[in-house]
């Protein structure tokens, strides 16, 4: 029973007003982007979406995913969904036309992956991960891989994955087991189990490529002696067609609370050949490049998934009946009112409403600034907009994920019962959004880059690209009256997030336990400011056209943000300054 139509009218008013068009279409390759050319591609994505892949959604989520004699079947539909979104050109969007893509920058193919993601997690893991194998493939492989594998890659014909988890290790990959041999012709032989591989096997392609970490006879300890190998499926002919198969395996399928459309694998690697991907025991940082995407990318899946429970939310809310409105009945000649009218309901709907705007702002905001460090011609302002996007990945990742997951509970509880329900979709939004805060690095583990990398890389450097342009921008406008209502919560948020900065530098450095006491607060009350800071902006926009409805709305919701969700740094910076003493009070033993 629920439905999913994509917020073009919001996302356009992104891509043509919150960021700036012109610094786009500066970038070379990008001087066609604008209405003419991205209106009608945003139109086909949101027909695919709505009428391809939402309708297999829940259904795939009810079958799930099959292994029979090593060989993992999807869900039905899915394979004719796959074709149709191969062969309409989408893994190609955003890839370089060098190897066959279409060169459309990451800030308009953000806008596709949260559609995608609203209407299918699952199916939206598929292309997701090869998208980042061809990344990391593109700026580490050899001439010799980019030109046997990236075209294969762009056009959708096989597909790819990262193998980084093993059963005695997640978060530190230094201690993964999975070797890899030399062999004479120059290629390795890799042997190792991994698990909790997304699309690691599966029939929608003819070939899948593994990205695998591994370690070398010679690797030093820990995460200095990892290296990173490309390991096909089966081994690729002279003409590019899928030859023998390899020594890869899947050995079991996970049975997961949600994503059960997605096929996660544990895998064993036996004597796989595999051909070595950037510098020997380099692997980890070239590993990043396929990680950092992904980070950006799993923030979307939370922001998208908030998107499509709170459309039904709304839906539901303006048709059921329950109740009178507490002020008289707003409906004399029904039985009951529609709960849209109870403020409880009310005030759900505004959270969800007020967080996914600021979230997908700011999404865009930090993906223009990546389409900036990949392709701008200048190094100051490429290195720039690359510390930015650094500074604020972990960011992104956590904070759209913990409000996919609050978001898709809310609209559960907008439906009470009938939420509760298979029937209605809405809780397997839910079971879906749960996973986002934890792979691809843990919520907490982003907490730790932030505080723990980002917050003090080049003395700082990071911070500032923050910091100042947010600190100028709240001076240049302090005397906007209009605008006076926003600035000064925003004001008040930035100077609770500078001290909370200045405070956790200062503890840290001395005692990392303390760092990481605050880290996840910090990341909260960092992510609460940024949000502050688009909702200004586009408030800004909003308030130069009073008598448009979209405006009026905008302003509405940046004023429930301010008013409602805001406050909520206070907390987190109070218990960042509260330091860690309360978390070393408890003896082990008493847990």
């Amino acid at each position: 029973m629920a439905s999913y139509t994509a917020p073009l009218r919001d996302m356009r008013f992104l891509l043509n007003e919150f960021v700036d068009p012109e610094r786009l279409r500066a970038l070379p390759g990008c001087a066609e982007i604008g209405p003419d050319l991205v209106d009608p591609i945003l139109d086909q994505a949101a027909t695919l979406c709505s009428e391809v892949l939402f309708p297999i959604n829940r259904s795939g989520d009810e079958e799930g995913c099959t292994l029979a004699n090593g060989t993992v079947s999807t869900p039905a539909g899915f394979k004719e969904a796959w074709a149709q979104f191969r062969d309409g050109g989408w893994p190609s969007l955003a890839c370089d036309p060098e190897y066959g893509g279409q060169g459309i920058p990451k800030s308009v193919g953000l806008l596709i992956e949260e559609m995608i993601c609203s209407a299918n997690m699952s199916f939206g893991m598929y292309p997701g991960l090869s998208h980042g194998a061809y990344s990391a493939l593109l700026k580490h492989g050899t001439d010799e891989l980019r030109a046997t594998y990236l075209e294969k890659l762009v056009s959708g014909e096989w597909m790819g994955t990262m193998c980084l988890t093993e059963p005695q290790c997640g978060t530190d990959l230094g201690l993964i087991r999975t070797r890899a041999i030399p062999a004479e012709d120059g290629s390795f032989r890799i042997t190792g189990n991994k698990i909790f591989i997304s699309a690691g096997e599966h029939d929608l392609s003819e070939n899948i490529l593994h990205l695998v970490l591994a370690k070398l006879p010679d690797a030093p300890p820990g995460t200095r002696g990892i290296s990173l190998f490309l390991v096909p499926k089966f081994l690729p002919t002279p003409d590019g067609r899928p030859g023998a198969r390899n020594g890869v395996t899947c050995t079991g399928l996970e049975h997961k609370m949600g994503i059960k459309a997605s096929a996660t694998c544990a895998l064993a690697f036996e004597d796989a050949q595999g051909w070595l991907v950037g510098r020997p025991h380099k692997g980890l940082s070239a590993m990043f490049t396929m990680m950092n995407e992904a980070r950006l990318s799993v923030g979307v899946q939370g922001l998208g998934l908030a998107e499509v429970s709170y459309q039904n939310a709304v839906a539901y809310a303006r048709e059921r009946l329950q109740g009178r409105a507490l002020n008289g009945s707003a409906n004399t000649d029904k039985p009951a009112d529609p709960i849209l009218v109870h403020p409880d309901v009310r005030r759900m709907l505004l959270t969800m409403r007020a967080e996914i705007e600021g979230c997908r702002a700011l999404a865009m905001w930090v993906s223009l600034e990546q389409d900036i460090a990949t392709l701008h011609p200048d190094a100051a302002t490429r290195e720039a907009a690359d510390d930015l996007v650094q500074l604020m990945t972990p960011i992104i990742k956590a904070y759209l994920t913990d409000v996919g997951w609050e978001a898709t509970a809310m609209g559960m509880q907008v439906l009470g019962g009938h939420g509760y329900i298979r029937d209605w979709g809405m809780e397997q939004f839910v079971r879906d959004a749960r996973i986002a805060q934890i792979y691809e690095g843990t919520n907490g583990i982003q907490a730790l880059d932030l505080v723990g990398r980002k917050m003090g890389a080049h003395t700082g450097r990071y911070l500032r690209r923050f910091f100042h342009p947010v600190l100028a921008y709240i001076e240049a406008k302090s005397e906007n009256e209009p605008l006076g209502e926003f600035i000064l919560p925003l004001s008040k948020a930035f100077g609770r997030l500078q001290q909370a900065t200045a405070e956790l530098a200062r503890r840290g450095f001395s005692d990392p336990f303390e760092a990481g006491a605050g880290a996840s607060d910090y990341l909260k009350l960092f992510g609460l400011t940024a949000l502050a800071y688009v909702w200004t902006r586009m408030a800004e926009i909003a308030l130069q056209k009073p008598d448009d409805d979209f405006y009026r709305a905008k302003l509405a919701t940046a004023r429930f943000f301010m008013a409602r969700i805001l406050p909520r740094s206070t907390g987190h910076a109070a218990a960042v300054m509260a330091g860690g003493a309360t978390l070393r009070a408890m003896e082990d033993a008493m847990f």
